[in-house]
C-alpha cells in the first residue's frame, strides 16, 4: 500500500474486537495495532449495561438449570429429613446458593465500570463513558479528521455506536420521531452522515471520496428493554433478524456514493459482501491484493461502475460461528438466487421469528434443527424463504443440492485451521486484562473528555 495511504488511516466507533492479550495496557488488539492511526471510540461494544436505566445484557436468569437446582434442593431436603445428611449440609447448601448470587449481583453491578470504556487512541479519556451527545462527539471527531487530511489521500471507518442497545438519542433528538427513542436514534444517524457529507462537500472532496454506508447485520428483533419498548427495529419481509442466516438477519443495505466515478440513482440487486470492501479499497489505493492467501470478497468497481452485469460471488457460504450454516448460489446465466440450510434456530415462542428466550439464537445442537436433506430456496421467488422447496415442487431440487456440495468442498480445502476465537478459555471472563483508568477501589472510574 502507497506510503501516503498508510499514514492516513482513522478509526471511529465500535471497534468490539477486544483489547488486551497478557496486561490491561498491552492493547494487543487495538485498532492502532491492525493498521490503523488514530482511534476514537470503544473497543467493545455498546451494552445495555453501560445506561443507566437499561437493564443487563448477562440474563443469567434465562440459562440456569432450573430442574437441576430443583431437583438437587428436594433431594437434599428428603435426605435431611430422613436423616441421612444433618442441619450443616443444609446450612452449606444454602450459603453457596447465597454466594453463587451475590457473585453475579456483583459482576453485573461492576460490569458498567469495567467495560464501557471510551478511547483516544491509547488513553481512556472517559470510563464509564457517558453515552449523552456521544454520536456528536464521534461526528466532531470525524469532521476534524477530515479537516486535517483534506490534503491527502485517508481512509476513515465511522462504526456508529448507534442504533444498538442500548438505545440512546442526544437531546436535540429525542422526541423528535414517531418511533420512541429507537427512531430518534434513527434520525441522530441520518443526521451524522448529512453532517459528514457536508464536511466533504465543503471541502471539495465530494468528487474524490467514495462513501460506503452499510449495516453489520438485520435489525434484533429480540431487543426489548428493560421497560418492555421494542428496540429491535424491523426486517421488513424478510424472515428473522440478528444473529441468524435467514435474510433478515444478513441481507443489509449498502449505499454508495462517488460523483463522477458511480452513476447516481442506480441500484443493483446482486449479491456482495461486505468483505468486498477490502480488495476494493486497496485496488483503489493503487495497492495489490495479497496473493499468499485465500482472499473471499471481490472488488466492486466493476459492478459499481456497469462494466459488470453479475456479482463476481456465484457461492456465499454463512457461517454460525465455526458451523457452516447456509449456502447462496446464485448460477450464471440465470437468474435464480438458490439458499440452503444445513440446520436452523429453534423459534421460541414457535410462532414467533425469533429466539425470544434467550435474546438472540444460539448455534449449538440444543438450539437447532438439523435438515437432511437441507431446506432448499429459490430467493428470486421467494424472499421471505416462507415454503422450502421440494423434489416435487423443484425439478432441480437434487442438482442444485448437489452442486452446492461440490462448492462446500471447494470451500472447505481452502480453509486453514485456526485457534477458536470462541472457546471457553477465551470467553471466560478476565479482570486482570480490563482497562482501568483509576484504581479498583475507585471502581477504575474517571471523566477525561475534552
Amino acid at each position: 500500500m502507497p506510503e501516503e495511504w498508510r499514514v492516513l488511516k482513522n478509526k471511529g466507533g465500535k471497534w468490539h474486537l477486544g483489547l488486551n492479550c497478557e496486561s490491561r495496557d498491552d492493547h494487543c488488539h487495538h485498532p492502532n495495532n491492525h493498521g490503523f492511526n488514530y482511534f476514537f471510540g470503544i473497543p467493545l461494544t455498546n451494552l445495555r449495561d453501560c445506561q443507566p436505566g437499561h437493564g443487563t445484557i448477562f440474563q443469567f436468569h434465562k440459562y440456569l438449570p432450573y430442574r437441576t437446582m430443583g431437583i438437587v434442593l428436594l433431594t437434599t431436603v428428603v435426605l435431611h429429613y430422613s436423616g441421612v445428611i444433618g442441619r450443616r449440609s443444609i446450612l452449606s447448601l444454602m450459603f453457596l446458593l447465597l454466594l453463587v448470587t451475590g457473585l453475579l449481583v456483583a459482576f453485573i453491578m461492576v460490569v458498567p465500570y469495567l467495560n464501557c470504556v471510551l478511547l483516544r487512541d491509547h488513553s481512556i479519556v472517559e470510563q464509564p463513558y457517558k453515552s449523552e451527545n456521544m454520536t456528536q462527539r464521534m461526528v466532531h471527531e470525524a469532521v476534524d479528521f477530515i479537516e486535517r487530511n483534506s490534503n491527502r489521500p485517508f481512509l476513515l471507518l465511522f462504526s456508529f455506536l448507534q442504533v444498538h442497545t442500548a438505545i440512546f438519542a442526544s437531546a436535540a433528538f429525542r422526541g423528535t420521531s414517531r418511533h420512541g427513542i429507537y427512531g430518534d436514534a434513527v434520525q441522530e444517524v441520518d443526521w451524522s452522515v448529512g453532517q459528514l457529507m457536508e464536511t466533504l462537500d465543503r471541502l471539495s472532496l465530494r468528487g474524490k471520496t467514495l462513501v460506503y454506508l452499510t449495516s453489520d447485520q438485520g435489525a434484533h428483533l429480540e431487543e426489548i428493554s428493560a421497560r418492555g419498548d421494542v428496540h429491535g427495529g424491523s426486517n421488513g419481509i424478510y424472515k428473522a433478524g440478528k444473529s441468524t442466516n435467514w435474510e433478515g438477519g444478513i441481507r443489509v443495505p449498502g449505499i454508495l456514493r462517488w460523483p463522477g466515478k458511480i452513476p447516481g440513482g442506480r441500484q443493483i440487486d446482486e449479491p456482495t459482501s461486505n468483505m468486498d470492501l477490502f480488495p476494493t479499497v486497496v485496488q483503489l489505493s493503487g495497492a495489490s491484493v495479497p496473493e499468499d492467501r485465500e482472499i473471499d470478497g471481490h472488488d466492486l468497481m466493476d459492478l459499481l461502475q456497469g462494466r459488470a452485469g453479475r456479482s463476481k460471488h456465484e457461492f456465499l457460504f454463512h457461517y454460525c460461528n465455526a458451523n457452516l450454516n447456509a449456502v447462496r448460489w446464485h448460477p450464471q446465466n440465470s437468474s435464480s438466487v438458490w439458499k440452503a440450510f444445513y440446520f436452523t434456530p429453534n423459534f421460541y415462542p414457535e410462532n414467533k421469528m425469533g429466539c425470544f428466550h434467550t435474546h438472540i439464537c444460539f448455534c449449538t445442537p440444543e438450539h437447532v434443527t438439523f435438515h437432511d436433506p437441507p431446506l432448499l430456496f429459490d430467493l428470486s421467488k421467494d424472499p421471505s424463504e416462507s415454503t422450502p422447496l421440494t423434489p416435487d415442487t423443484e425439478p432441480a431440487f437434487h442438482f442444485v443440492l448437489a452442486t452446492m456440495k461440490e462448492a462446500v468442498k471447494m470451500h472447505r480445502r481452502s480453509l486453514k485451521p485456526v485457534e477458536n476465537q470462541l472457546s471457553h478459555a477465551n470467553l471466560m471472563w478476565k479482570p486482570w486484562l480490563q482497562p482501568c483508568c483509576s484504581t479498583v477501589t475507585q471502581l477504575c472510574q474517571c471523566q477525561l473528555y475534552q
